[in-house]
């Protein structure tokens, strides 16, 4: 983002140059940064302080058509992992501690909140008082997800996810994320990986809230040998989405010192994986991505999600072709984030500038 005056036009042309340049799924936008769903965004007040603080783009915690309880503490420990943690090692247990102090360009946590809810009456009502808090040029996105109840089948299952989008797009939400891919919930699991699902699911959520409001898809991490795969589910899914968000946390077992279960309770065996550890998969799909946009003539928007700690780790989003960036444990753990990035992406444009002018 360029300064705000460009010394090479005069004061008057300066003046009618409208001085917001982002545009993003048809919104004028400060920036191509913000905050991921997390327990962060998941009330009002602290999306209101998010975007006071200058992340842009934000999207409200995942929500359901139900009421969902969170599971117990504790709910997010520190990883020890230099490197990147790849599906292979992520299938050996990995010992999670409290978290410390610790510089948060290098965090890597595992957290198992679960998809809580305190039910639809609650979070629509939040969620008007949130999109009111957004300031000019910002954007407030919704991320749902639907909920195995007792006696669904598949299509009850899929008519569910459709139904918390409604309720969403009730409320006022102009852009919503369908949440096909968190790995803290035993009960239903990662569906992102079967075209078949993925397409049933978007097409009814396009179908309930319209052609006005703006639908993104939130998926995994693919492994190469994937590709095939990745291919087909971004095919069912195209004629229906607007944006694809990739990616969100990888599964690894978390144990504790004594190599016993970290996460109490069952189905906890397994835990997201978030922060610098993941960055080279959120890197990697974005490229993929965007690839199967341009081989396949689809025109979504991509949002680059997973351990983007910096501003360095922003611009490698967008030199790969992200359309917009977000932060989840990064932004958590530092709330100036946002600032930061702006700061640099000032800084090398006005150097540039003085060599050109001098």
């Amino acid at each position: 983002m360029p300064p705000l005056f460009n010394p090479h036009k005069t004061l008057k042309d300066n003046l009618k140059t409208d001085p917001i340049i982002h545009d993003f799924l048809g919104f004028k936008l400060n920036s191509l940064f913000g905050m991921a769903a997390c327990p962060s965004t998941g009330n009002s007040a602290y999306i209101q302080a998010a975007f006071s603080n200058g992340f842009d783009i934000i999207t409200y915690k995942t929500q359901r058509s139900v009421r969902f309880p969170a599971n117990i503490f504790p709910n997010v420990l520190q990883l020890d992992i230099e490197g990147h943690l790849t599906p292979e090692r992520a299938t050996k247990p990995i010992v999670g501690f409290k978290p410390m102090r610790i510089d948060p360009r290098e965090l890597t946590i595992a957290n198992s909140c679960g998809i809580n809810c305190e039910g639809p009456t609650h979070w629509t009502a939040d969620l008007k008082k949130a999109l009111a808090t957004a300031g000019e040029n910002q954007l407030l996105i919704m991320s749902v997800v639907g909920t195995i109840q007792d006696d669904f089948g598949p299509d009850e299952y899929y008519d569910d996810f459709a139904k918390v989008a409604g309720l969403a797009a009730e409320a006022g939400a102009k852009v919503i994320e369908v949440n096909l891919s968190c790995p803290n919930v035993a009960s239903e699991g990662v569906i992102c990986y079967s075209p078949t699902v993925v397409e049933e699911v978007v097409k009814r959520v396009r179908a309930r809230v319209g052609e006005h409001v703006k639908v993104l898809a939130k998926i995994g991490y693919f492994k190469a040998s994937q590709e095939e795969l990745l291919r087909r589910v971004v095919e069912a899914m195209g004629p229906y989405v607007d944006g694809i968000t990739a990616t969100n946390t990888l599964a690894a077992v978390i144990v504790d010192a004594e190599g016993k279960q970290a996460f109490p309770g069952p189905g906890r065996e397994k835990a997201g994986v978030s922060g610098s550890a993941i960055k080279w998969a959120g890197i990697e799909m974005t490229a993929r991505l965007k690839h199967l946009r341009d081989i396949l003539g689809l025109g979504f928007v991509i949002i680059g999600v997973g351990g983007v700690m910096s501003p360095e780790d922003y611009r490698d989003y967008m030199v790969v072709g992200a359309d917009a960036v977000q932060s989840a444990t990064g932004a958590m753990w530092n709330p100036d984030l946002a600032n930061q990035i702006k700061q640099y992406l000032h800084a090398p444009f006005i150097a540039h500038d003085v060599v050109k002018m001098y």
